[in-house]
């Protein structure tokens, strides 16, 4: 299994810190040389476009922040 599958397949938790200001992440970018950045839901919107000329892949988990009803 390769190191890309492995990053991609783990959920980012609450650890996991945005590159650009240290908040929580959600948003994770494989690079094609292999690095990997993390930003919180702003910033991976923010860069969103110029990400996605870089990355092999990008997970975004950014979902999570939606409030769900309470029952």
């Amino acid at each position: 299994m390769s190191d890309q599958v492995m990053l991609e397949s783990v959920p980012l938790n609450a650890l996991d810190r945005c590159d650009r200001c240290g908040a929580q992440a959600y948003v994770r970018a494989v690079l094609l040389n292999g690095g990997e950045l993390m930003f919180c839901a702003h910033h991976g919107k923010e860069y969103a476009v110029k990400l996605k000329s870089v990355a092999a892949s990008i997970v975004d988990e950014s979902a999570k922040l939606v409030e769900t009803p309470a029952i």
